[in-house]
């Protein structure tokens, strides 16, 4: 078989596999008219947000309802009602003409209504109440067809409302009226239209449009060549070269799944060509991805959500994710490394490597638009605004060079994209309205606080414990943000409670919640990943939780002391940050070449012991914890220097580290 057949069969094995795993690549494709009708569709709801979100004038609670509209439109427009359904079409179903219909009167009666319900307290009739349910429906029909696993989760929460006062203990309650439950879920703020579907309006739909951008101008071949000039040549060249594309693509797209059916199809079979196991190979790509969704600048969006909960700038949220973010990315490309030492793999060829000045010159123009994100938003501009500066010069930036030019066709299709792309999400975050509207109306969160406490009264890392449990099974099958949202939701309050800085309570939880798709027995980004690397699902995702086990385990160790999350905590100076940084990176690689077997050469099992034994040593920021450290992997070194001479310079540690 050719390079080029098995890139093509790698391709269709991640467009069939991303179809059992993520509804969002099973949409409907109109012919003729139609598919231009939703075409243009598309492209004036992206007008419409990207006005709306800026510079255009409309109250906040509007903006939900209308971008709520338009979710519930498209979702019953392009999305299938069932798996069998044939999907190349010239018109929608008659049903789901109906839904929308009925989706475009209920959001915008609720805009007529609004206001004057608002002015009595809210106070509702009869008929405003069928509006209501029959919103709640159709919300649970969209979300059906694009989250599965999380309309289940949101029917459960809904259903606690009417049945949680049977329920004894703590974990009860007095029990809520339907007209109580429908106030909440739909006339309130705090329900469908609440903080989810208001961050889905703003910040996720538009850096979901700006990735879409930023995809059409050719960013990506510049990060897969960039990357190809930075670590191609080096050991295990091909599994680095995932790693730094798998990061900056994850960042953007905020997607674990949809990353790795796109890099994936090229970065796997080129790590097994190289040499590396199957299972190796689907693990860190599965991996790699997932850390884009905490990795700074962008983190996918769901730093956004973040700032926009702790109420803080989003560049304070950003500078504390750094080095969690470098962490994680240390440990999984020092696994790759050492795993090619092991091995004996080298890199690519010297002739398959691009000229790097080549590259510069030739794409180095389409980083511009992320230096202009940064920049505008560390002088003081709002994200927003910055994003839609982002895209404009997404467009400029392009056409400084012919060869990656936006004509008006790549314009468009940027456009349908971007809107096409933010639909799931935008689903999720509306019926995570039901959640949120549950949990506060019902006072879940502090009761289960107060449940958690009972168990593990005063103790951070022990509550800890279970808030990642927690976390892990709630983030299961659910996309980034909407884990996160759900996550932060139930687990923040039982942190804060206990002492924890809410910075470092959130960015735990969201950590965990994005760690969830790597974690088995679901683990839905090393299922794609098992399937176009033909490796079996389990042992991939074992591999997968050995190469991020640095991202489970480093949220312990911002609990109590987050010097870990910059400028978490102003006491810290900023040598006191550098230090930590420092040790923190030296505990990631003794981890990771204790896991591995390698450090300058092959680890005996007591020197693999004694380097996985002393790692949380590092990263627990003390004196006498680092010295220790340092002693240990001293002693370490020293020994299989010793153990190379001994040899003649051969058998351990016969390659260079």
């Amino acid at each position: 078989m050719t390079a080029e057949e098995s890139a093509l069969e790698a391709e269709q094995t991640a467009q069939r596999l991303l179809e059992e795993t993520d509804t969002e690549s099973r949409i409907r494709t109109y012919k003729n008219v139609s598919g231009i009708v939703i075409t243009v569709l598309l492209c004036a709801w992206t007008v419409f947000q990207l006005w709306f979100s800026t510079v255009g004038m409309i109250s906040a609670v509007n903006l939900r309802a209308f971008h709520c509209m338009f979710l519930l439109l498209f979702t019953f427009l392009l999305f299938p009602a069932h798996k069998k359904e044939n999907r190349i079409r010239r018109l929608p179903p008659v049903y789901d003409i109906v839904l929308t219909v009925l989706a475009v009167g209920v959001f915008v009666y609720f805009v007529l209504n609004y206001t004057e319900i608002a002015r009595t307290g809210g106070r509702v009739n009869t008929q405003q109440l069928v509006v209501a349910t029959i919103a709640l429906v159709i919300v649970f029909e969209a979300a059906r067809r694009t989250s599965p696993n999380l309309a289940i989760l949101a029917a459960i929460f809904l259903a606690y409302n009417f049945f949680g006062q049977f329920i004894p203990g703590q974990l009860g309650h007095n029990g809520f009226t339907l007209k109580r439950v429908l106030i909440t879920q739909f006339w309130g703020t705090q329900g469908v239209l609440g903080v989810g579907i208001g961050v889905s309006a703003t910040y996720i739909f538009l850096f979901v449009v700006f990735g879409a951008f930023l995809k059409h101008s050719g960013f990506s071949k510049f990060i897969n060549d960039f990357s190809l000039t930075l670590v191609g040549q080096t050991p295990g060249g091909p599994a680095k070269v995932a790693v730094l594309a798998s990061a900056l693509m994850g960042m953007i797209n905020g997607s674990a799944v949809a990353n790795v059916a796109t890099t994936g199809t090229i970065t796997i079979p080129l790590m097994k060509q190289t040499g590396y196991k199957k299972e190796f190979a689907g693990a860190v790509e599965a991996t790699a991805s997932t850390g884009g969704q905490f990795c700074p600048p962008i983190m996918g969006a769901v730093g956004f959500v973040m700032a926009e909960f702790l109420n803080l700038s989003y560049t304070k949220v950003m500078v504390a994710a750094i080095l969690p973010a470098f962490l994680y990315y240390l440990g999984i490309l020092m696994s790759v490394h050492f795993e090619a030492k092991r091995l004996g793999l080298s890199g690519l060829a010297k002739e398959n490597i691009p000229n790097a000045l080549k590259v510069i010159k030739e794409q180095g123009h389409l980083v511009l638009p992320l230096v202009v994100l940064i920049a505008l938003m560390v002088k003081g501009f709002t994200p927003l605004l910055a994003a839609v500066i982002a895209i404009f010069v997404t467009i400029g930036a392009s056409w400084l060079r012919k060869d990656t030019r936006m004509t008006w066709d790549k314009i468009i299709a940027a456009c349908e994209e971007g809107a096409r792309s933010a639909i799931g999400v935008g689903i999720s975050c509306v019926i995570i309205g039901v959640i949120i509207g549950t949990v506060t109306l019902t006072s879940l969160g502090l009761n289960m606080g107060y449940l958690i406490l009972s168990v593990v009264p005063d103790n951070i890392y022990l509550t800890g414990f279970l808030v990642m449990i927690m976390s892990t099974i709630l983030g299961m099958g659910v996309p980034g943000v909407a884990a996160y949202v759900i996550v932060q939701a139930v687990a923040v309050p039982v942190l804060i409670k206990v002492g924890i800085l809410p910075i470092a309570a959130h960015m735990f939880c969201l950590i965990y919640a994005c760690l969830s798709n790597i974690t088995p027995p679901v683990a839905i980004s090393c299922y794609v990943a098992a399937g176009i690397a033909q490796s079996n699902q389990l042992k991939t995702g074992l591999i997968a939780v050995r190469l991020g086990l640095i991202g489970f385990l480093m949220p312990f160790f911002f609990l109590g002391n987050p010097i870990l999350l910059i400028g978490a905590d102003a006491s810290y100076s900023a040598g006191m940050t550098l230090l930590a940084s420092l040790t923190a990176s030296i505990g990631t690689v003794a981890l990771v070449a204790g896991l591995e077997g390698w450090l300058i050469g092959k680890a005996n099992w007591m020197q693999r012991i004694l380097l996985i034994a002393i790692a949380p040593l590092f990263l627990y920021p003390s004196v006498l914890t680092d010295a220790i450290g340092f002693g240990v992997v001293a002693t370490v070194i020293v020994w299989q220097v010793l153990g190379r001479q001994a040899l003649g310079g051969g058998g351990v540690g016969e390659s260079n580290a």
